[in-house]
């Protein structure tokens, strides 16, 4: 598949991202021609990785639906982190095929051409501006195609702003709209990501370890936001935390040492022998 995007603009892209990963944000995300005919938004078939000799991923397959929310658990090592890099770019697979719709092909393109076509991914550690408000900062999101100097001199539209308005109500930020950024707290750091990458309209999104360090109330809030985005967005959440993964999951995937091996509903998950030996330990 040829790129929707001249490539010069994708390597630009890579290099201020390079340099600066908030600058990340002030690039297009232009959404690409993504097949959902078939009602699967990612397909990850026989998957594998190694790096110096170390089997990361090994024959790993995966498919998450359109809206669906999808939780992937697992020990350490157990290749959670490298299943999300070869999804966005970041590692190419040895082997297999990773599919974004039907027709994507995910291993043929650059990081800044993934996210273009749709895929938000959230790191651990929040990547905001912090100098700049809560409200600055959803503007720099959306206005994308602008240096930050032309986009906070710009006027918003009606549009815009009541876009902006849903977004701060959707991550319930709307009272700390005014807010300097690096004031917030880490959960609220964490909600304001997630707002960014939602202003860029992403139809898949990678959360890694997103509760961590957040207090019970921030989990419970982070619990209720999931569980909103899913079915107008879909969701891969992947995280340690097994109290948090227990009220929101639908659908959970288990990982250890780079393949699958259990999936389905939190109940039957937590009660297959093997997940309990390598994993739940009880």
């Amino acid at each position: 598949m040829k790129p929707s995007e001249p490539i010069l603009m994708q390597q630009a892209a890579e290099r201020v991202a390079e340099d600066d990963p908030a600058a990340s944000y002030l690039h297009p995300l232009v959404p690409g021609e993504v097949d959902l005919s078939h009602g699967a938004i990612l397909y990850l078939d026989d998957i594998s990785v190694s790096f110096d000799g170390f089997q990361a991923l090994k024959k790993l397959s995966l498919m998450i639906e359109v809206g669906e929310l999808r939780c992937v658990i697992g020990p350490n090592g157990a290749g959670k982190t490298t299943m999300m890099d070869v999804i966005t770019g970041r590692t190419r697979p040895d082997s297999g095929s990773c599919f974004f719709g039907q027709s994507i092909d995910l291993t043929r393109l650059s990081e800044a051409e993934i996210a273009h076509a749709g895929i938000g991914r959230k790191f651990q550690k929040p990547t905001i501006f912090e100098s700049h408000t809560v409200f600055e900062n959803l503007e720099l999101a959306m206005k994308a195609d602008k240096s930050v100097r032309q986009t906070l001199l710009a006027r918003l539209s009606a549009e815009e702003r009541d876009r902006i308005a849903e977004t701060l109500r959707l991550v319930r930020l709307s009272d700390s709209a005014d807010r300097v950024a690096g004031l917030l707290s880490h959960g609220q750091k964490q909600w304001l990501e997630i707002g960014m990458l939602l202003m860029q309209e992403p139809k898949l999104l990678l959360l890694d370890e997103p509760v961590a360090g957040m207090s019970d109330e921030e989990t419970e809030r982070t619990g209720e936001l999931f569980l909103a985005l899913a079915g107008s967005h879909s969701l891969v959440v992947v995280e340690h935390d097994m109290a948090f993964i227990e009220k929101i999951a639908r659908k959970v995937t288990v990982l250890h040492e780079g393949s699958v091996i259990a999936e389905g509903p939190m109940a039957q998950v937590q009660n297959d022998p093997k997940v309990i030996e390598v994993y739940l330990g009880r």
